[in-house]
């Protein structure tokens, strides 16, 4: 029984100093310069055409892949009145969301709200949220932290050679670590 106790301390210890240079690689991963995104340019993949939510345009301006994962920031140009996300929940990932130009309805829990130009809305993970688009046009900054894979979703939708049906839309989602728990939320 020592003899047990011992090699588990051992090995535990032996261990632990393998974790911590994982965590510094990691480190060492990250982008460690600064970069510019120009106005109108996504970072990554140029501009994605979105299919099945909405055929809105994003564009990629901080990768997850830039920041090990901590975060990823998107500006999605909304080209589709009336048309939004399902009703969803993201269980690991906080969502910030700053509208540039136009106007959205969302649904946060069981409380909506109507953002215009200027406006800003924090949507806590694990909790079910929806927006849609209510101007002709619009536009939005939209950032996850961590990161999580949104991109991933995103890069996916855009690359269909079809629309997707709901059934698809949902199991993209389910992939990408988010869960569809209701339908579209509609303009009122």
């Amino acid at each position: 029984m020592k003899r047990y106790t011992f090699l588990t301390v051992i090995l535990s210890l032996i261990g632990y100093p393998l974790l911590a240079l994982s965590k510094i690689k990691n480190s060492v991963d990250r982008i460690n310069k600064g970069f510019k995104i120009s106005a109108g340019e996504g970072r990554k993949y140029g501009h994605l055409t979105l299919k099945g939510v909405n055929q809105n345009v994003l564009d990629v301006k901080i990768s997850g892949s830039d920041t090990n994962g901590d975060l990823a920031i998107f500006e999605q140009t909304s080209l589709s009145k009336g048309r939004g996300t399902p009703l969803h929940v993201h269980p690991s990932q906080d969502e910030i969301f700053y509208v540039i130009e136009g106007s959205y309805l969302f649904k946060v829990g069981e409380d909506k709200y109507h953002l215009t130009a200027g406006d800003s809305i924090f949507l806590p993970r694990q909790v079910p949220h929806a927006w849609t688009q209510a101007a002709d046009k619009g536009k939005m900054l939209v950032i996850l932290q961590p990161a999580g894979k949104l991109e991933n979703f995103f890069v996916n939708v855009a690359g269909l050679d079809h629309e997707p049906s709901a059934a698809e839309v949902a199991s993209e989602f389910s992939k990408n670590e988010m869960q569809v728990v209701g339908p579209p939320l509609k303009l009122e």
